[in-house]
């Protein structure tokens, strides 16, 4: 595991200029329909930060950011320690993009308060909302949310995803609140549209919920819609 703490964010190594070339483009596409498109564009992995990480899981984590990456998609996290950054650096180090979701108000604060990394990170945002704040943003931030292991702040996130009817992926075997949820769904009494998928192989989960989303998860309507429970 890296101790680096540091971006190398503006190394110029990792600059490449774009210009801009071509027509002026017009501001929105008035004939999109999002619930025409099954692109599945970024899948957030929302897991224990701190505690007793076991190393075989953390592994299986930073496979998780990998499967990412090779699918095309963004990584969002919430720019914490332990299992969210193993997949973070598992996503840079297989050429994706990595997005931290971070509770804090600056870099200052994100590395000295909350004792945060950011060197995994391609792109960190500053949310200024604290820990329970910034996890509406990982959940709103994420196509799919993936739990693994996790505490009471990602039974927290799950709970979001679950009653705003995100598709979740499950890492089964992973400990913590992800090997609980099987038993609690079906006590919490409530449809909500929201679809769980368990598998304990990072890969092959990233695929079956990248599956199901196009099958047919993409045309749930946004949260907050009147029949969003339908």
């Amino acid at each position: 595991m890296s101790n680096k703490t540091y971006s190398d964010g503006d190394n110029p190594a990792r600059q490449e200029l774009r210009p801009y070339s071509g027509d002026v483009a017009p501001d929105a596409d008035p004939t999109y329909d999002p619930e025409s498109d099954p692109t599945v564009r970024s899948i957030g992995i929302m897991g224990s930060a701190g505690g007793e990480l076991d190393p075989e899981v953390r592994e299986r984590c930073y496979q998780l950011g990998v499967a990412v990456a090779k699918a095309g998609c963004v990584l969002i996290t919430g720019a914490c320690p332990g299992l969210p950054y193993d997949s973070a650096r598992g996503t840079r180090d297989a050429g994706g993009l990595s997005v931290g979701i971070s509770p804090a108000l600056s870099r200052s604060e994100h590395v000295k308060k909350y004792e945060s990394p950011v060197d995994a990170y391609d792109v960190i945002i500053y949310t200024g909302s604290g820990l329970m704040g910034r996890e509406v943003h990982n959940i709103h931030s994420s196509d799919i949310v993936i739990i693994a292991g996790g505490r009471s702040g990602t039974l927290g996130e799950f709970c979001i995803a679950f009653d705003e009817g995100k598709l979740i992926g499950v890492l089964a075997g992973s400990g913590g609140m992800a090997d609980q949820l099987d038993t609690i769904v079906p006590k919490l009494g409530k449809q909500t549209g929201s679809q769980l998928v368990f598998e304990k192989d990072p890969e092959r989960l990233i695929t079956l919920c990248i599956e199901q989303y196009r099958a047919g998860h993409f045309r749930r309507p946004s949260t907050f819609v009147a029949d969003a429970g339908a």
